[in-house]
């Protein structure tokens, strides 16, 4: 039962968007290790660009700054 959790900034991503990474990440999954897809989990996580950090300051921060 394989598990997948995709971690992105929380910037506007439709569900279109989160439904065609949920079934392209799943294809995957079937056609490169054969992996079941009715027992593959993908799980989207949305963080606060303040919340995610990169080279010791936030995301936010550097998009600020133009980073």
């Amino acid at each position: 039962m394989p598990y997948v959790n995709i971690k992105i900034t929380r910037e506007g991503i439709t569900p279109e968007q989160k439904r065609e990474l949920i079934s392209g990440v799943t294809n995957l999954l079937v056609s490169v290790l054969g992996k079941n897809p009715h027992t593959t989990i993908v799980v989207i996580d949305e963080v606060d660009t303040d919340n995610w950090g990169i080279g010791g300051e936030s995301v936010s921060i550097r998009r600020q700054r133009g980073s």
